[in-house]
């Protein structure tokens, strides 16, 4: 380790986060320490073996697109690639992907090795070097002083991090591996403030102890898709996943076993995730459903494992073989690997500007499952953009801020540092009010300009960008004016049923456009109206995000609040009046009150 060295930034936390935040910085051209307790761990899956999926594949596309380094991973190992939601409109489609477990996680160590501009290095760090409330560096557990312009703690679910199963208790960051435990006290002594959340992993069975027979197979889409905007044709080998259901047998057995789960004996204080429970929660909230589906997921082309979707627990090992076994095709599954539940430390995201440095310390920034998310996609979109932040500090420039009707990153981070969470924070599709602009097809459209402007991404690719809008739009316009038995061409492509290959009169010309170009056309034309209207609430919606509040603005001495909203505004510190209208419990009133104080202070 180059302790004489001052780095740009130092990386915590070798996932997903912390990958693209240094990946990010690093390929700017700036100097980073990236710090792992374990190097063979780098860009590892910890829980499902996929990439995307509802909302979830919007925001890998836009990681893509502001030139990070997922999608590009992921279409380079994917096993199994699937649009989701097809029967819906365009706004829900959502690409998802298996991956090959292994060779995703060897292909990112691959690829952070070779960037000459990151010193990796194994170490534990344990605590942070914090002058008159400015970060300066780290200590790690060798008592090296490390230096650096800013620092990211990236750190997963590894602070003070405890691994439950049935009774027993271990101290563990994940499976097998050692928490992160002072590194939560620096936080704490810095004034920030921790909690903490529960998560969980299902068991992994031995791929050739399953009853393929008796479940139901679920394959990939015969032609694979690229997550990646940068990505060629892909010829990926593919496999195929399978379906089971849990039934009344397994539903008893949990309920039999419920005082040995560490849930509901009251040994886990964390709060769980909503949006995918353990299979205990499942069957005492859902109590009425007679079955839960589980989706069997190989881990890798080499791989003996697979993954249960959908069985998260931290049974006893017994009652998690009974559990599995009461399945149909899982009569004789043989368990590789252990479910388990886990509480670790997070601080809550409120304590946050929306560029994810801390409001406490300045430099420092917080990306990933600290801020209370979960999944690797959140985490690699807060990962990039706590990057691009620390790179438009290092040039004096403004913040990087993507607002809510930019992207799906944009609803992410505002969310989580507008509105807290009570849980672990999962991106839906329902968060966002502007998805039909938001679409997983024109991240591109919407964000690359920004990853151009960064300089990751190179000129030829941002070229042919421009280039297919330019041609987008001279086909739209072409449509427009093309008639056929007296109508605008576009007139008849609007009607739900009609593709643009069908075109009455069609010329040959536009049909030789790529895939790309003509599915982009029909989806302009289609939804024109509803893209519209969307824009006009786009307007509305930016009129007040450009209602700034100014830096160091007091809010105590605004007359007139309420004394709610006075003590919400001074915790969140809102940087303009839209988003403090998102604040949860502000009322129009206080909203009122707050815009003209602040235009009246514009104007002195």
């Amino acid at each position: 380790m180059k302790t004489e060295k001052e780095y740009a930034s130092i990386v915590v936390g070798a996932g997903h986060a912390g990958i693209e935040a240094a990946l990010s910085i690093a390929r700017a051209g700036f100097p980073v320490l990236f710090l792992t307790a374990n190097i063979e761990t780098i860009g590892k899956m910890s829980c499902n073996p996929a990439i995307g999926g509802l909302a979830k594949g919007h925001i890998v596309r836009e990681i893509d697109a502001l030139g990070g380094q997922m999608g590009l991973t992921i279409d380079q190992t994917s096993i199994q690639f699937r649009m989701l939601n097809k029967s819906k409109g365009p706004a829900v489609w959502a690409p998802r992907a298996q991956a090959d477990k292994k060779q995703y996680a060897l292909l990112m160590k691959q690829i952070v090795t070779s960037e000459p501009n990151i010193d990796l290095e194994q170490a534990l760090v344990e605590s942070l070097i914090v002058e008159n409330k400015k970060v300066k560096g780290v200590v790690t557990h060798s008592g090296e002083k490390v230096y650096a312009k800013s620092v990211i703690i990236s750190s997963g679910t590894f602070m003070k991090g405890l691994i439950h199963i049935g009774e027993k208790k271990t101290p563990g960051g994940r499976g097998g591996e050692a928490p992160s435990l002072n590194l939560s006290d620096s936080l704490v002594d810095n004034g920030i403030e921790l909690k903490r959340f529960k998560t969980g992993t299902p068991p992994r069975l031995h791929i050739n102890s399953i009853d393929y027979n008796a479940i139901e197979v679920a394959k990939g889409d015969a032609v694979q898709s690229a997550f990646s905007f940068r990505s060629k044709k892909l010829d990926r080998p593919q496999v195929d996943c399978w379906l089971t259901y849990t039934n009344e047998n397994t539903h008893q057995i949990i309920r039999d076993n419920l005082h040995q789960s560490p849930l509901y004996a009251g040994r886990i204080q964390g709060i769980g995730p909503r949006y995918c429970p353990s299979i205990e929660d499942k069957v005492v909230k859902f109590a009425d459903k007679d079955r839960h589906q589980i989706y069997l997921e190989p881990e890798g082309l080499d791989s003996d494992e697979v993954y249960v979707n959908g069985l998260s627990m931290s049974m006893p090992q017994d009652v998690q073989y009974q559990i599995v076994r009461s399945m149909k095709g899982l009569e004789k599954a043989e368990l590789i690997r252990l479910a388990y539940a886990i509480e670790y430390d997070y601080s809550p995201p409120t304590q946050l500007k929306l560029s994810l440095e801390t409001k406490a310390v300045e430099n420092l920034f917080l990306a990933g499952q600290i801020n209370g998310s979960s999944g690797y996609e959140e985490a690699a979109a807060q990962g990039l953009i706590a990057g691009l932040n620390v790179i438009r500090k290092l040039k004096n420039q403004e913040p990087f801020l993507l607002d809510r009707s930019e992207a799906y990153i944009g609803v992410l981070i505002d969310d989580l540092v507008t509105r807290g969470t009570n849980e672990p924070y999962r991106m839906l599709t329902s968060r966002a009010e502007f998805r039909l602009l938001l679409r997983q097809d024109n991240a591109d459209e919407r964000l690359m300009k920004y990853g151009y402007e960064f300089g990751l991404i190179d000129e030829s690719t941002y070229q042919q960008l421009v280039n297919n809008q330019g041609k987008i739009q001279e086909l739209v316009k072409q449509l427009k004016n093309s008639h056929f038995d007296s109508k605008p061409l576009d007139k008849y492509l609007r009607r739900p049923e009609m593709k643009i290959q069908n075109l009455p009169g069609i010329d040959n010309e536009i049909l030789n456009q790529p895939d790309y170009i003509l599915n982009q056309v029909e989806l302009n034309v289609k939804y024109e109206g509803y893209i519209n209207r969307q824009n006009q609430e786009v307007a509305k919606f930016r009129k007040l995000e450009k209602r700034h509040i100014p830096e160091g603005f007091d809010f105590s001495l605004v007359k007139s609040l309420s004394r709610e909203a006075r003590e919400k505004f001074l915790k969140i510190r809102p940087q303009s009046i839209g988003q403090a209208a998102r604040i949860p419990g502000i009322t129009s009133a206080d909203l009122s009150v707050l815009l003209v104080t602040v235009l009246n202070e514009s104007k002195n």
